[in-house]
Formats: structure tokens, C-alpha cells, sequence
């Protein structure tokens, strides 16, 4: 998995998020990685695309995110 792009690692998590957070600690830990590797700060999701997409779902997602260590944000 370490060698995932940015976009392929985030396309994973919206699949792992769409099953009922099916390997979501992997995915995230390649996300992480993947960010490290492009130098990006930030993972930018599109609400769209979330199974819980209103405000309580994405400070849930953020809060989870951020325990291990990636950063989120949300685009419309």
C-alpha cells in the first residue's frame, strides 16, 4: 500500500467509509503516508461523497483523523 497516490489513497477511504469502515486504521495509515510522500499538510474529502456527510459526521471523521495523525478538511 505504500506505494498509493494521494487521490488513490483517499478514493480508498471513501470506499472503506461507504462499507462500514472496513480496514479504515490501513487506509488511513497509507493515506498518511501517501501525504507524507506528496508533502501535503492537509487530506481534503468531498462532503458528496461521505456516508455522513452534515456536520456532526465530518467533526466525528476530523476527530478520528486527527488521533491518528492525518488532518482533514472538507470540500463542498
Amino acid at each position: 500500500m505504500s506505494d498509493l497516490t494521494l487521490s488513490q489513497a483517499i478514493d480508498n477511504i471513501y470506499t472503506s467509509i461507504n462499507n462500514d469502515n472496513e480496514d479504515i486504521d490501513s487506509h488511513i495509515a497509507a493515506l498518511k503516508a501517501a501525504m507524507a510522500r506528496e508533502g501535503v499538510k492537509e487530506a481534503v474529502f468531498e462532503t458528496a461523497k461521505l456516508a455522513q456527510s452534515n456536520r456532526q459526521g465530518r467533526k466525528i471523521m476530523q476527530s478520528y483523523f486527527k488521533k491518528k495523525g492525518v488532518a482533514v478538511a472538507f470540500s463542498v
